[in-house]
């Protein structure tokens, strides 16, 4: 399985778990279908991006700082968008998309096959594999 397949993959699981554990806030549970919706969503865009850079480069570390930083920025956004209605839950929403965003990039770089080089086993080619 290649690496943005597995990012996709598990950005939607982890996502999906991120959004659930907003049911356990009362005041959100009105509108939990939205926020599973949301959430999924952005962990998917996590993952792709996480998985699309883990086929550039092989570092676990810079991998988990870019799927913890767009799980951040991506939550951000949520949550300015829900302090613009009158309820400020930065923490609350960020913390969670960090911790999702790292894990996700973590299993981007650790699980998965890179795509081989388009000129390997080519005859002629002095590159190695």
């Amino acid at each position: 399985m290649n690496k943005i397949l597995v990012g996709v993959i598990c950005g939607v699981v982890l996502g999906a778990i991120d959004g659930a554990t907003a049911w356990f806030y009362p005041e959100t549970r009105p509108v939990i279908g939205g926020i599973l919706m949301g959430s999924t969503f952005k962990g998917m865009l996590v993952g792709l991006f996480s998985g699309w850079y883990a086929r550039k480069v092989q570092s676990t570390q810079r991998g988990i700082l870019l799927g913890a930083g767009l799980g951040l920025l991506f939550a951000f956004l949520v949550a300015y968008m829900d302090a613009q209605k009158g309820a400020p839950h930065y923490l609350q929403i960020m913390m969670p998309g960090f911790v999702t965003g790292a894990i996700i990039g973590f299993c981007t770089q650790r699980v998965g096959t890179t795509p081989k080089s388009a000129s390997a086993g080519v005859p002629g080619d002095t590159r190695s594999a």
